[in-house]
């Protein structure tokens, strides 16, 4: 049937072409020619003249439009409410998809966050190596601790592998070393200067792993100290962060972890003389010079340590027992800041430290 309509609109004689194509008789042909079908080329030609008459107004329309600018603006204005009546905001088609409103508060994802946690030994040689061993390795075992040959002990530091190291130099400098960092302890490590720019002249005086609530202890040789929150003084380059001003020819010798529960300091010099006054009076600095704690005439400071004053002063007792003695009657040494001092208790190690 599609065949048969193609032929009758396309072809002028369509009778013919049909009998010859489809083998039909007169009568077969002239039938199907008179089932309404001649209709179809008229139809078309009918329609064609139509949209030939809308095209041509079109075009007068569009003539008309192109010189005159008003009708342009006019043409304009009603194209854009009908975009406006289909799209706009209060309709189906336009309203907003999103919301706009204000940005959620940004939240911190700690670093720490993404190293697994778990306990380690930090190990620092005297010449400088440094590694992490698994697991809290008890401080009787740590004579244990394998080195190069010459070299031994320095520090050892339980910690956890969350932990940032804070690294103290003589020169007053801190440095901070992520614990997750170190090498294993199957080896000797590697030398902590590769990791840090400590000065060649400069000796490492402490290690310990910092807190967010901790607290130390500072001092200089020359007597000055002050107390520094930990989490002002971890350093975030290889460069580290200048805390403690020292005076000619001093350098940093005391850094110690300050308890909560601690309300004094003892300062004893290499005169052997022996202070002890409220912690109190130490001013918290994120840098500086400090304050004077101990006068001398001559030498200078050797230790400095703060505990609780109810629980007495404590100090290692000579040789490898490992006993501690402690002394509760401190009356005698207890002074105002900056006092000269007098000499210790007897039984006073005579390296003038408290361990």
């Amino acid at each position: 049937l599609d065949r048969i309509i193609e032929i009758i609109r396309t072809e002028d004689e369509p009778k013919p072409v049909m009998i010859e194509e489809f083998i039909l008789t007169d009568r077969q042909a002239e039938a199907i020619l008179n089932m309404r079908l001649r209709s179809l080329r008229k139809l078309e030609e009918m329609e064609l003249k139509r949209e030939q008459a809308d095209l041509t107004a079109e075009r007068e329309e569009l003539v008309k439009l192109v010189e005159s600018p008003a009708r342009q603006k006019t043409r304009l204005r009603k194209d854009l409410e009908k975009l406006r009546a289909v799209y706009g905001l209060e309709t189906l088609l336009g309203a907003r998809r999103t919301t706009i409103s204000e940005a959620a508060p940004a939240r911190e994802i700690p670093l720490d966050a993404m190293i697994e946690k778990e306990p380690v030994t930090v190990i620092l040689s005297k010449r400088g190596w440094i590694r992490a061993q698994r697991g809290h390795v008890a401080a009787d075992q740590w004579a244990e601790f394998k080195f190069k040959e010459g070299d031994e002990l320095l520090f050892a530091a339980h910690a956890q592998t969350t932990d940032k190291l804070l690294i103290a130099a003589s020169d007053g400098r801190f440095f901070t070393v992520g614990a997750d960092k170190l090498p294993g302890g199957r080896g000797f490590g590697e030398p902590l200067r590769l990791m840090v720019d400590i000065d060649p002249e400069a000796r490492i005086v402490a290690m310990i792993p910092a807190s967010a609530e901790g607290r130390l202890l500072l001092a200089s040789t020359s007597g000055h100290g002050f107390v520094a929150q930990m989490a002002e003084v971890v350093a975030e380059t290889r460069k580290g962060r200048n805390v403690v001003n020292l005076k000619p020819k001093a350098t940093l010798a005391i850094v110690r972890p300050v308890l909560a529960s601690d309300d004094s300091v003892a300062v004893v010099g290499e005169n052997r003389k022996l202070v002890v006054f409220p912690l109190a009076e130490v001013p918290v600095m994120a840098r500086g010079q400090g304050v004077m704690l101990q006068r001398y005439r001559d030498g200078g400071l050797a230790d400095a340590v703060s505990f609780a004053f109810t629980d007495g002063l404590s100090w290692a007792m000579g040789g490898d027992t490992g006993r501690t003695r402690t002394e509760t009657d401190l009356a005698p040494w207890r002074v105002a800041r900056g006092a000269a001092g007098r000499m210790p208790p007897t039984g006073f190690p005579r390296n003038n430290r408290f361990g």
